[in-house]
Protein backbone atom coordinates (compact mmCIF):
# COMPACT_ATOMS: atom_id res chain seq x y z
CA UNK A 1 0.00 0.00 0.00
CA UNK A 2 2.65 2.44 0.65
CA UNK A 3 4.03 2.13 -3.03
CA UNK A 4 0.59 3.86 -3.65
CA UNK A 5 0.83 6.59 -1.50
CA UNK A 6 2.83 10.13 -1.88
CA UNK A 7 6.51 10.16 -0.88
CA UNK A 8 6.34 13.67 0.37
CA UNK A 9 3.46 12.47 3.12
CA UNK A 10 5.73 9.04 3.46
CA UNK A 11 8.52 11.18 4.82
CA UNK A 12 6.30 14.00 6.54
CA UNK A 13 4.92 11.32 8.67
CA UNK A 14 8.20 9.72 9.02
CA UNK A 15 9.54 12.96 10.57
CA UNK A 16 6.64 13.52 12.46
CA UNK A 17 6.60 10.17 13.98
CA UNK A 18 10.27 10.07 14.85
CA UNK A 19 10.37 13.72 16.38
CA UNK A 20 7.25 12.37 18.58
CA UNK A 21 9.33 8.92 19.51
CA UNK A 22 12.14 10.97 20.85
CA UNK A 23 9.59 13.67 22.58
CA UNK A 24 8.12 10.23 24.16
CA UNK A 25 10.93 8.84 25.52
CA UNK A 26 11.57 12.24 27.63
CA UNK A 27 8.48 11.74 28.87
CA UNK A 28 8.54 8.23 29.98
CA UNK A 29 11.23 10.11 32.84
CA UNK A 30 9.03 12.04 33.74
CA UNK A 31 7.67 12.11 37.46
CA UNK A 32 4.12 12.46 38.39
CA UNK A 33 4.64 15.96 40.08
CA UNK A 34 6.24 16.87 36.07
CA UNK A 35 3.28 15.80 34.41
CA UNK A 36 1.24 17.11 36.41
CA UNK A 37 2.74 20.71 36.80
CA UNK A 38 2.88 20.82 32.73
CA UNK A 39 -1.15 19.62 32.27
CA UNK A 40 -1.72 22.81 34.97
CA UNK A 41 0.56 24.99 32.20
CA UNK A 42 -1.51 23.90 29.49
CA UNK A 43 -4.48 24.49 30.56
CA UNK A 44 -3.31 28.33 31.79
CA UNK A 45 -2.19 28.09 28.21
CA UNK A 46 -5.10 27.68 26.99
CA UNK A 47 -7.20 29.89 28.95
CA UNK A 48 -4.66 32.92 28.30
CA UNK A 49 -5.44 32.15 23.91
CA UNK A 50 -8.58 32.06 24.83
CA UNK A 51 -9.32 35.24 22.11
CA UNK A 52 -7.18 33.50 19.20
CA UNK A 53 -8.32 30.06 19.61
CA UNK A 54 -12.46 31.92 19.37
CA UNK A 55 -10.97 33.60 16.44
CA UNK A 56 -9.74 30.75 14.71
CA UNK A 57 -12.77 28.43 15.78
CA UNK A 58 -15.09 31.42 14.16
CA UNK A 59 -13.47 30.56 10.53
CA UNK A 60 -13.75 26.83 11.02
CA UNK A 61 -17.27 27.85 11.69
CA UNK A 62 -17.98 30.18 8.59
CA UNK A 63 -16.49 27.83 6.37
CA UNK A 64 -18.48 24.60 7.72
CA UNK A 65 -21.92 27.07 7.75
CA UNK A 66 -20.82 28.35 3.76
CA UNK A 67 -20.63 24.31 2.77
CA UNK A 68 -23.84 23.55 4.29
CA UNK A 69 -22.62 21.18 7.49
CA UNK A 70 -25.85 20.44 9.79
CA UNK A 71 -26.40 22.33 12.82
CA UNK A 72 -25.76 19.46 15.08
CA UNK A 73 -22.18 19.38 13.47
CA UNK A 74 -21.91 23.15 13.72
CA UNK A 75 -22.35 22.67 17.46
CA UNK A 76 -19.83 20.09 18.15
CA UNK A 77 -16.92 22.11 15.93
CA UNK A 78 -18.15 25.60 17.74
CA UNK A 79 -16.03 26.48 20.68
CA UNK A 80 -17.00 29.57 22.53
CA UNK A 81 -15.29 31.19 25.54
CA UNK A 82 -16.79 29.14 28.04
CA UNK A 83 -16.45 26.31 26.01
CA UNK A 84 -12.53 26.92 26.09
CA UNK A 85 -12.80 27.44 29.62
CA UNK A 86 -14.19 24.33 30.01
CA UNK A 87 -11.45 22.71 27.93
CA UNK A 88 -9.25 23.95 29.90
CA UNK A 89 -10.64 22.52 33.53
CA UNK A 90 -10.75 19.50 31.83
CA UNK A 91 -7.08 19.18 31.15
CA UNK A 92 -6.39 20.53 35.03
CA UNK A 93 -8.90 17.33 36.21
CA UNK A 94 -6.67 15.08 34.11
CA UNK A 95 -3.90 16.47 36.22
CA UNK A 96 -5.97 15.62 39.28
CA UNK A 97 -6.22 11.61 38.49
CA UNK A 98 -3.82 9.13 39.45
CA UNK A 99 -0.90 8.53 37.05
CA UNK A 100 -0.94 5.14 35.76
CA UNK A 101 2.99 4.60 34.98
CA UNK A 102 4.72 2.24 37.37
CA UNK A 103 1.78 0.58 38.74
CA UNK A 104 2.15 -2.71 39.90
CA UNK A 105 -0.14 -4.97 38.15
CA UNK A 106 0.77 -7.96 39.85
CA UNK A 107 3.86 -9.00 41.24
CA UNK A 108 5.71 -12.27 43.54
CA UNK A 109 9.24 -13.55 44.13
CA UNK A 110 10.14 -17.01 42.95
CA UNK A 111 11.74 -19.87 45.00
CA UNK A 112 14.82 -19.09 43.22
CA UNK A 113 15.00 -15.86 44.82
CA UNK A 114 14.29 -13.09 41.58
CA UNK A 115 12.08 -10.96 42.23
CA UNK A 116 9.16 -10.44 39.17
CA UNK A 117 6.60 -7.66 38.61
CA UNK A 118 4.32 -6.34 35.95
CA UNK A 119 4.38 -2.58 35.94
CA UNK A 120 2.73 0.42 33.45
CA UNK A 121 4.32 1.71 31.14
CA UNK A 122 3.83 4.41 28.39
CA UNK A 123 2.98 3.23 24.74
CA UNK A 124 5.10 5.59 23.77
CA UNK A 125 3.47 7.10 20.32
CA UNK A 126 0.32 7.34 19.42
CA UNK A 127 -1.88 8.54 16.17
CA UNK A 128 -5.52 9.94 17.03
CA UNK A 129 -7.48 10.35 14.18
CA UNK A 130 -11.05 12.10 14.60
CA UNK A 131 -13.54 14.41 12.77
CA UNK A 132 -14.77 17.61 13.84
CA UNK A 133 -14.69 17.65 17.65
CA UNK A 134 -12.02 20.72 18.34
CA UNK A 135 -12.10 19.26 22.45
CA UNK A 136 -10.94 15.99 21.40
CA UNK A 137 -7.52 17.71 20.49
CA UNK A 138 -7.19 19.06 23.68
CA UNK A 139 -8.36 15.79 25.61
CA UNK A 140 -5.76 13.79 23.29
CA UNK A 141 -3.11 15.74 24.23
CA UNK A 142 -3.80 15.84 27.79
CA UNK A 143 -4.03 11.79 28.67
CA UNK A 144 -1.08 11.32 26.32
CA UNK A 145 0.88 13.21 28.65
CA UNK A 146 -0.33 11.98 31.70
CA UNK A 147 0.31 8.54 30.83
CA UNK A 148 3.79 9.57 29.46
CA UNK A 149 2.67 9.34 25.46
CA UNK A 150 3.60 11.31 22.56
CA UNK A 151 0.34 11.77 20.34
CA UNK A 152 -0.14 12.67 16.43
CA UNK A 153 -3.41 14.28 16.15
CA UNK A 154 -5.33 14.18 12.76
CA UNK A 155 -8.76 16.14 12.98
CA UNK A 156 -10.72 16.66 10.55
CA UNK A 157 -10.18 18.92 8.09
CA UNK A 158 -13.49 21.29 9.11
CA UNK A 159 -11.66 22.21 12.45
CA UNK A 160 -8.57 22.88 10.62
CA UNK A 161 -8.30 26.56 11.87
CA UNK A 162 -9.24 25.59 15.31
CA UNK A 163 -6.58 22.86 15.55
CA UNK A 164 -3.76 24.55 14.28
CA UNK A 165 -4.47 27.36 17.10
CA UNK A 166 -4.99 25.05 20.32
CA UNK A 167 -1.92 22.62 19.19
CA UNK A 168 0.14 25.78 18.92
CA UNK A 169 -0.80 27.03 22.41
CA UNK A 170 -0.02 23.99 23.89
CA UNK A 171 3.46 23.14 22.19
CA UNK A 172 4.52 26.52 23.07
CA UNK A 173 3.59 25.59 27.42
CA UNK A 174 5.28 22.41 27.20
CA UNK A 175 8.40 24.28 25.76
CA UNK A 176 8.23 26.80 28.26
CA UNK A 177 8.12 24.33 30.71
CA UNK A 178 11.49 23.27 29.32
CA UNK A 179 9.67 19.77 27.66
CA UNK A 180 9.64 18.35 24.08
CA UNK A 181 6.91 20.47 21.82
CA UNK A 182 7.23 17.44 19.61
CA UNK A 183 5.18 15.98 22.14
CA UNK A 184 2.12 16.97 20.33
CA UNK A 185 2.12 16.86 16.94
CA UNK A 186 -0.45 17.86 14.55
CA UNK A 187 -0.76 16.09 10.88
CA UNK A 188 -1.61 18.19 8.15
CA UNK A 189 -2.77 16.85 4.58
CA UNK A 190 -5.39 14.86 3.29
CA UNK A 191 -6.25 10.99 2.69
CA UNK A 192 -2.39 10.15 1.65
CA UNK A 193 -1.51 12.15 4.90
CA UNK A 194 -3.58 9.76 6.89
CA UNK A 195 -3.08 6.27 4.89
CA UNK A 196 0.72 6.91 5.59
CA UNK A 197 0.12 7.62 9.19
CA UNK A 198 -1.94 4.06 9.13
CA UNK A 199 0.78 2.47 7.57
CA UNK A 200 3.71 3.72 9.80
CA UNK A 201 3.77 0.44 11.82
CA UNK A 202 7.54 0.24 13.93
CA UNK A 203 7.02 3.86 13.81
CA UNK A 204 3.51 4.54 15.62
CA UNK A 205 2.57 2.14 18.39
CA UNK A 206 -0.86 2.24 17.99
CA UNK A 207 -3.93 4.47 16.51
CA UNK A 208 -7.15 5.13 18.02
CA UNK A 209 -9.75 6.58 15.60
CA UNK A 210 -12.86 8.33 16.83
CA UNK A 211 -16.28 9.06 14.58
CA UNK A 212 -18.39 8.02 12.56
CA UNK A 213 -18.54 4.20 11.27
CA UNK A 214 -17.46 5.37 8.13
CA UNK A 215 -13.88 6.69 9.71
CA UNK A 216 -13.51 3.88 12.36
CA UNK A 217 -13.59 0.98 9.43
CA UNK A 218 -11.70 3.05 6.99
CA UNK A 219 -9.31 3.06 9.63
CA UNK A 220 -9.82 -0.76 10.74
CA UNK A 221 -9.55 -1.76 7.77
CA UNK A 222 -6.28 -0.06 6.39
CA UNK A 223 -4.24 0.39 9.13
CA UNK A 224 -1.23 -2.01 9.39
CA UNK A 225 -0.45 0.06 12.64
CA UNK A 226 -2.34 -1.91 15.43
CA UNK A 227 -5.67 -0.14 16.19
CA UNK A 228 -8.52 0.03 19.01
CA UNK A 229 -11.60 0.49 17.56
CA UNK A 230 -14.12 2.62 19.31
CA UNK A 231 -17.46 4.28 18.83
CA UNK A 232 -20.63 2.78 16.83
CA UNK A 233 -23.08 2.75 19.42
CA UNK A 234 -26.41 0.74 17.93
CA UNK A 235 -27.88 0.61 22.33
CA UNK A 236 -30.69 -1.08 22.82
CA UNK A 237 -33.02 -0.62 25.83
CA UNK A 238 -35.65 -3.60 26.96
CA UNK A 239 -38.24 -3.33 29.30
CA UNK A 240 -38.78 -6.49 30.84
CA UNK A 241 -42.53 -8.05 31.83
CA UNK A 242 -41.03 -7.56 35.60
CA UNK A 243 -40.21 -3.59 35.30
CA UNK A 244 -41.06 -0.77 36.99
CA UNK A 245 -42.69 1.31 34.13
CA UNK A 246 -42.00 4.83 36.51
CA UNK A 247 -38.12 3.86 36.11
CA UNK A 248 -38.75 2.02 32.73
CA UNK A 249 -40.26 5.70 30.87
CA UNK A 250 -37.42 7.79 32.60
CA UNK A 251 -34.57 5.59 31.15
CA UNK A 252 -35.98 5.40 27.90
CA UNK A 253 -36.52 8.79 27.04
CA UNK A 254 -33.34 9.98 28.63
CA UNK A 255 -31.26 7.51 26.68
CA UNK A 256 -32.71 8.16 23.72
CA UNK A 257 -33.21 12.34 24.21
CA UNK A 258 -30.96 13.89 26.61
CA UNK A 259 -28.11 13.91 24.00
CA UNK A 260 -29.07 11.95 21.15
CA UNK A 261 -26.37 12.58 19.12
CA UNK A 262 -23.85 10.79 20.73
CA UNK A 263 -22.59 6.76 20.27
CA UNK A 264 -24.50 6.03 24.01
CA UNK A 265 -27.94 7.34 23.21
CA UNK A 266 -29.99 4.27 22.71
CA UNK A 267 -31.26 3.75 18.93
CA UNK A 268 -34.01 0.72 19.53
CA UNK A 269 -36.18 0.18 22.30
CA UNK A 270 -37.90 -3.49 23.00
CA UNK A 271 -40.89 -3.90 24.95
CA UNK A 272 -41.95 -7.56 26.52
CA UNK A 273 -45.53 -7.70 24.90
CA UNK A 274 -47.34 -8.15 28.35
CA UNK A 275 -46.74 -4.27 28.64
CA UNK A 276 -48.12 -3.37 25.37
CA UNK A 277 -51.24 -1.75 26.67
CA UNK A 278 -49.79 -0.56 29.77
CA UNK A 279 -46.44 0.76 29.20
CA UNK A 280 -46.17 1.16 25.32
CA UNK A 281 -48.65 4.08 24.42
CA UNK A 282 -47.40 5.70 27.22
CA UNK A 283 -43.56 5.85 25.66
CA UNK A 284 -44.44 6.25 22.67
CA UNK A 285 -46.38 9.58 23.32
CA UNK A 286 -43.51 10.74 25.49
CA UNK A 287 -40.54 10.18 22.87
CA UNK A 288 -43.05 11.46 20.35
CA UNK A 289 -43.75 14.61 22.50
CA UNK A 290 -40.02 15.18 22.51
CA UNK A 291 -39.64 15.11 18.94
CA UNK A 292 -38.54 11.44 18.15
CA UNK A 293 -39.50 9.68 15.29
CA UNK A 294 -40.44 6.34 15.69
CA UNK A 295 -39.60 3.27 13.52
CA UNK A 296 -42.23 0.41 14.52
CA UNK A 297 -42.64 -2.96 14.09
CA UNK A 298 -46.03 -4.05 13.46
CA UNK A 299 -46.71 -4.83 17.47
CA UNK A 300 -45.61 -1.09 18.49
CA UNK A 301 -47.06 -0.06 15.15
CA UNK A 302 -50.68 -0.66 16.29
CA UNK A 303 -50.05 0.40 19.70
CA UNK A 304 -49.21 3.67 18.52
CA UNK A 305 -51.63 3.89 15.77
CA UNK A 306 -54.50 3.44 18.47
CA UNK A 307 -53.50 6.25 20.24
CA UNK A 308 -52.76 8.68 17.66
CA UNK A 309 -49.11 8.58 18.11
CA UNK A 310 -47.29 9.65 14.77
CA UNK A 311 -44.80 6.93 13.73
CA UNK A 312 -43.28 5.46 10.33
CA UNK A 313 -43.04 1.29 9.69
CA UNK A 314 -39.32 -0.08 10.63
CA UNK A 315 -37.55 -1.23 7.87
CA UNK A 316 -34.45 -4.39 8.11
CA UNK A 317 -32.05 -1.38 8.27
CA UNK A 318 -33.93 0.37 10.97
CA UNK A 319 -32.48 -2.20 13.38
CA UNK A 320 -28.77 -1.58 12.47
CA UNK A 321 -28.95 2.11 12.04
CA UNK A 322 -27.06 4.37 14.42
CA UNK A 323 -29.19 7.44 14.01
CA UNK A 324 -27.49 9.77 15.86
CA UNK A 325 -30.81 12.07 15.84
CA UNK A 326 -34.32 12.09 17.65
CA UNK A 327 -35.04 8.65 15.58
CA UNK A 328 -35.40 5.54 17.43
CA UNK A 329 -37.04 1.46 16.02
CA UNK A 330 -39.41 -0.11 18.50
CA UNK A 331 -40.40 -3.55 18.68
CA UNK A 332 -42.66 -5.70 20.82
CA UNK A 333 -40.61 -8.86 21.87
CA UNK A 334 -42.47 -12.08 23.74
CA UNK A 335 -39.92 -12.60 26.08
CA UNK A 336 -36.15 -12.08 27.25
CA UNK A 337 -35.13 -14.61 25.09
CA UNK A 338 -36.64 -12.98 21.79
CA UNK A 339 -34.95 -9.55 23.41
CA UNK A 340 -31.84 -10.87 23.73
CA UNK A 341 -31.81 -12.51 20.26
CA UNK A 342 -32.91 -9.40 18.84
CA UNK A 343 -29.86 -7.67 20.56
CA UNK A 344 -27.59 -10.36 19.36
CA UNK A 345 -28.28 -10.29 15.80
CA UNK A 346 -28.41 -6.02 15.40
CA UNK A 347 -26.38 -4.91 18.45
CA UNK A 348 -22.27 -3.04 17.97
CA UNK A 349 -21.54 -4.51 21.17
CA UNK A 350 -21.54 -0.50 22.76
CA UNK A 351 -23.94 -0.46 25.64
CA UNK A 352 -27.14 -2.41 26.03
CA UNK A 353 -29.49 -1.59 28.89
CA UNK A 354 -32.54 -3.96 30.52
CA UNK A 355 -35.38 -2.85 33.07
CA UNK A 356 -36.52 -4.91 35.28
CA UNK A 357 -37.44 -5.64 38.79
CA UNK A 358 -36.81 -9.72 38.16
CA UNK A 359 -33.17 -10.51 39.32
CA UNK A 360 -32.98 -13.37 37.57
CA UNK A 361 -33.97 -11.70 34.33
CA UNK A 362 -30.93 -8.89 35.09
CA UNK A 363 -28.79 -11.99 35.88
CA UNK A 364 -29.18 -13.43 32.49
CA UNK A 365 -29.16 -10.25 30.41
CA UNK A 366 -26.09 -9.28 32.33
CA UNK A 367 -24.47 -12.85 30.81
CA UNK A 368 -25.64 -13.24 27.91
CA UNK A 369 -25.10 -9.84 26.77
CA UNK A 370 -22.25 -9.29 24.24
CA UNK A 371 -21.33 -5.50 24.86
CA UNK A 372 -18.62 -3.41 26.28
CA UNK A 373 -21.49 -1.97 29.17
CA UNK A 374 -24.15 -3.42 30.10
CA UNK A 375 -26.88 -1.80 32.49
CA UNK A 376 -29.77 -2.32 34.47
CA UNK A 377 -31.87 0.25 35.85
CA UNK A 378 -29.98 2.73 34.36
CA UNK A 379 -29.43 5.00 31.06
CA UNK A 380 -27.52 3.71 28.45
CA UNK A 381 -25.87 7.07 28.52
CA UNK A 382 -23.73 6.64 31.33
CA UNK A 383 -20.93 4.64 29.23
CA UNK A 384 -18.58 7.57 29.77
CA UNK A 385 -15.53 7.80 30.97
CA UNK A 386 -16.64 10.65 33.29
CA UNK A 387 -19.43 9.09 34.51
CA UNK A 388 -17.80 6.66 35.40
CA UNK A 389 -14.97 8.58 37.62
CA UNK A 390 -12.03 8.12 34.79
CA UNK A 391 -12.14 11.81 34.21
CA UNK A 392 -11.73 12.49 30.06
CA UNK A 393 -11.76 9.49 27.92
CA UNK A 394 -10.02 9.13 24.62
CA UNK A 395 -12.89 7.41 23.12
CA UNK A 396 -14.69 3.99 24.19
CA UNK A 397 -13.48 0.83 22.82
CA UNK A 398 -16.08 -1.81 21.51
CA UNK A 399 -13.74 -4.45 20.92
CA UNK A 400 -12.20 -7.14 23.31
CA UNK A 401 -8.50 -7.00 22.84
CA UNK A 402 -6.32 -4.35 25.34
CA UNK A 403 -9.36 -2.26 26.16
CA UNK A 404 -13.37 -2.61 26.30
CA UNK A 405 -15.58 0.19 27.49
CA UNK A 406 -14.56 4.08 28.37
CA UNK A 407 -10.69 4.30 27.44
CA UNK A 408 -8.83 6.44 30.18
CA UNK A 409 -5.48 6.76 31.10
CA UNK A 410 -4.71 3.08 32.22
CA UNK A 411 -5.78 1.90 28.55
CA UNK A 412 -3.30 3.97 26.75
CA UNK A 413 -0.67 2.03 28.86
CA UNK A 414 1.00 -1.71 27.94
CA UNK A 415 3.15 -3.52 30.66
CA UNK A 416 6.81 -4.22 31.02
CA UNK A 417 7.87 -7.02 33.08
CA UNK A 418 10.45 -6.30 35.03
CA UNK A 419 12.63 -9.20 36.76
CA UNK A 420 15.42 -8.54 39.46
CA UNK A 421 18.02 -10.64 40.74
CA UNK A 422 21.17 -11.50 42.96
CA UNK A 423 23.40 -13.83 40.10
CA UNK A 424 20.71 -15.88 39.43
CA UNK A 425 21.23 -18.55 36.43
CA UNK A 426 19.02 -20.70 34.79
Amino acid sequence: MSSELNPADIVRVADLAGKAREASRRLALLSRADKDQALRALADALDGATEQIVVANVEDVERGRASGMDDGLIDRLTLTPERVAAVADAVRDIAALPDPVGEVVRGSTLANGLQIRQVRVPMGVIGMIYEARPNVTVDAAGLGLKSGNAVILRGGSAAESTNRALVAVMRDALEAQGLPADAIGLLDGGRDAVRALLTARGQVDLIIPRGGAGLIQTVVTESTVPVIETGVGNCHVYVDAAADLDKALAITVNAKTQRPSVCNSAESLLVHESLREQFLPKVLAELAGAGVVLHTDPGAGSAAEAAGIPHVPATDEDWDTEYLALEMAVAVVPDLDAALAHIRAHSSGHTEAIVTEDRAAARRFTTEVDAAAVMVNASTRFTDGGEFGFGAEIGISTQKLHARGPMALPELTTTKWIVEGDGQIR
